[in-house]
Order: structure tokens, then sequence, then C-alpha cells
């Protein structure tokens, strides 16, 4: 080391930039456009929930299955799967990977079924606590912060040999 020269170096921060990419929201509604399960991950009014849901739900669910499953919305992009009676929403900034969020959808539904040994709408609504727990594991402040299927459900195990110990 030199002397008379300060060894510390400095650290640049990268967060606004990773804070511009990120997901809005998580909704998963049956074919009847009723919601099953919602995260926000931005403020998001009590009030202009409902009617931000309707809309994207109708935006969605009348587009043919032929056309491309990602939407420009507003200031922002949706991107959505289908499985069954029930869809999938996320909504994301529009520089966000489509295919990334895409792929998050299907890990998602992976999961659920894995956990649920082949998930259906009926499960969702009874047991809303463990789908949010799975949801929680996999995206934290709008960022997907897991993927791994085994860690996503560590939780939940850990918690179904707590109620049956």
């Amino acid at each position: 080391m030199v002397s008379g020269v300060n060894s510390v170096v400095p650290v640049l921060c990268f967060r606004a930039a990773a804070d511009q990419r990120m997901i809005k929201f998580v909704l998963m509604v049956n074919r009847q456009g009723q919601t099953r399960l919602s995260r926000y991950y931005q403020p998001v009014e009590l009030s202009r929930r409902a009617a931000l849901e309707a809309d994207v739900v109708r935006c969605c669910l009348t587009r043919k299955k032929d056309q491309c499953s990602f939407v420009e919305y507003k200031d922002f992009k949706l991107v959505y799967r289908q499985y069954a009676a029930l869809y999938i929403v996320v909504g994301v900034t529009d520089t966000e990977n489509e295919l990334s969020i895409y792929e998050l959808v299907h890990n998602f539904v992976e999961v659920l079924d894995k956990y649920f040994s082949r998930v259906s709408e009926l499960d969702i609504m009874f047991n809303l606590d463990r789908v949010h727990i799975i949801l929680d594991e996999m995206i934290q402040n709008g960022h997907i912060v897991e993927t791994n299927k085994s860690r996503i459900l560590a939780p939940l195990t850990a918690l179904d040999k707590m109620a049956d110990g």
C-alpha cells in the first residue's frame, strides 16, 4: 500500500436504476373476472384498485388465444398467462423483461402445483394465506428474489411440520 493514499474505494449505488424495473402488482382472476388474489408492490388507493383490476381483467380476458400475452397498458405493461380457469396477470414497468416475468408466472404455478398437488381455484380461495406466503418468498418489494421451488416452499414445509407435530 502506498503511504498517504486512502485505501477506501468508493462504492457506487445503482439503486435508482434497479428501481426502474419492477413488478407493480400480481393478480389472479377467474374467467368471470373475479379477483382471487391481489398483491400490490406500489401504493394504489383502495378506491382505485377495483377500477384498475376491472380494467386490467377486461383488457386481458377479451384477448384471443393467438394474441401476445404482453400488453401495453397506460404507463406500464401487463404480462399474463392462463391456466385452466385462472388468469395470472402481472403489471410491470415498461423497462421490465416480459419473458422473465412470463417465466416467473409459470414458476409460480409450478410451485403452487407442487404444494397443492395440482392447484385449483378452490385451493387458492381456501388457502389464500399459503398462496401469499409462496408469492412473498418469490417477490419482495416488486423484485424477484427467489425462483428455487424447494427454497420457496421451505417456510410452508416448516409450518406444516409444526402443525402436524
